[in-house]
Order: structure tokens, then C-alpha cells, then sequence
């Protein structure tokens, strides 16, 4: 099921409540005694408990990268000769509480997944010729959830002369992949579930 309100707006924060998303499932397949994992845990059952957003910094080069992403999509769209839909939030088709936010959806089986770095690590990536290691679990959960086929990934820097601006390499769904990324967040969510039943254990003062 896909929702296609606007991201960033409140409606979409709202939506994605309590819930792992795209962005984060990083932390999820982080090793299960790593801070990184227990602190996103602790996260959801915080916006659980109190249906508010967890609080979040938002830096100058985050906002870069919110600001420029339009533009990048064009400069994709041109590139490649094609157009992309904007789209909201999409939940996995089985797993509840888990799902994405796609930078877009291209034709029926595709997605592209859009990063306006700093010019040193886009530059990085044009040399390495390849979608940087850590965006590909965000890349394989919004596969997962959309049942697309690939994801394009892309890099970009308006800053950069032209011919070095856009960068695009393409993504195909790994099924085994995805097939152990959507155990680890089944396993992830049912121990929010469970520290949740704990702490209303608490409240009703058992044990």
C-alpha cells in the first residue's frame, strides 16, 4: 500500500510513526549488541508511546540535500530520457510497520534513490564508478517494499562543472538480499513489541 502525500510534510511524519523505514534500516542490520541498533530501537518505542517524531539535527548539509534534490531529479530525468513519479511513503506489503519513502519511481519496475553529497565524496563516487556500500540496504528495503525490480542510484553536485554533476549507476533487487533484511526487521520490530509489553507491565505494576 502506497501513500502519496508529500514527503516532509506532516502527514507523512505521521504516517511513518513508530515505524522502521528505509532510511534506517541500516540500523537495524547492525549488530545486535551495537548502540547504533538499541538507540533506533528505543527511538521507535519512544514514538510509539508518545505519537510524536523522535527529535532529529538537521544540518547544512542535510538541508543541501533536501533543497537539491528536485533539481537533481530533472537533471536525472534529462539524462536518462525519462520521467519520474514522486511518490509519499510505501508500506511493505506483509511486514507491519515497516516501509519507505522512494525519491521516485521510474516506469513500472524501477526507483532511483537521490544523494546531493559535498563535492569531495560525490567526486569519491565518480572515481569508485559505484553506488557507495552503505546506501545499499536503503535501496534494497524500498525494492522489498515496492516490489521493484532495481533502484538507480544517484549522485549529485551542481556545483561541479557539468559533465561532472550527474552521476547514475543502477542497483538490481538482490532477492537473498532482501529475503534476510526483512527477517532482521520482522526480529527487530517484534522486540519493539516486546519492550513495549514490558514497559506496560511495568505500568500495571507486574512483573
Amino acid at each position: 500500500m502506497q501513500n502519496n502525500m508529500e514527503q516532509r510534510s506532516a502527514e507523512w511524519y505521521a504516517v511513518r510513526l513508530g515505524k522502521v523505514t528505509g532510511s534506517q534500516v541500516s540500523a537495524v542490520l547492525a549488530k545486535r549488541d551495537s548502540a547504533t541498533r538499541a538507540n533506533y530501537l528505543s527511538e521507535l518505542v519512544v514514538e510509539r508511546l508518545t505519537g510524536q517524531q523522535a527529535e532529529f539535527f538537521m544540518n547544512d548539509a542535510m538541508q543541501h540535500g533536501i533543497d537539491t534534490e528536485p533539481q537533481a531529479r530533472m537533471a536525472y530525468e534529462a539524462h536518462k530520457g525519462v520521467l519520474v513519479d514522486e511518490i509519499g511513503f510505501v508500506n511493505h506489503a506483509a511486514i507491519s510497520n515497516f516501509g519507505c519513502s522512494p525519491d521516485g519511481l521510474v516506469g513500472l519496475d524501477g526507483l532511483i534513490e537521490i544523494k546531493c553529497p559535498n563535492s569531495k565524496t560525490h567526486i569519491e563516487t565518480l572515481l569508485s564508478k559505484k553506488a557507495p556500500t552503505k546506501y545499499i540496504p536503503q535501496m534494497m528495503a524500498q525494492m522489498a517494499c515496492t516490489g521493484r525490480k532495481w533502484c538507480d542510484f544517484v549522485s549529485f553536485d551542481p556545483r561541479l562543472p557539468e559533465d561532472l554533476q550527474l552521476f547514475v549507476v543502477r542497483v538490481d533487487r538482490d532477492d537473498q538480499y532482501i529475503a534476510n533484511l526483512e527477517k532482521e526487521v520482522s526480529a527487530f520490530l517484534a522486540e519493539v513489541d516486546e519492550t513495549l509489553i514490558k514497559l506496560k507491565g511495568v505500568k500495571d505494576g507486574s512483573s
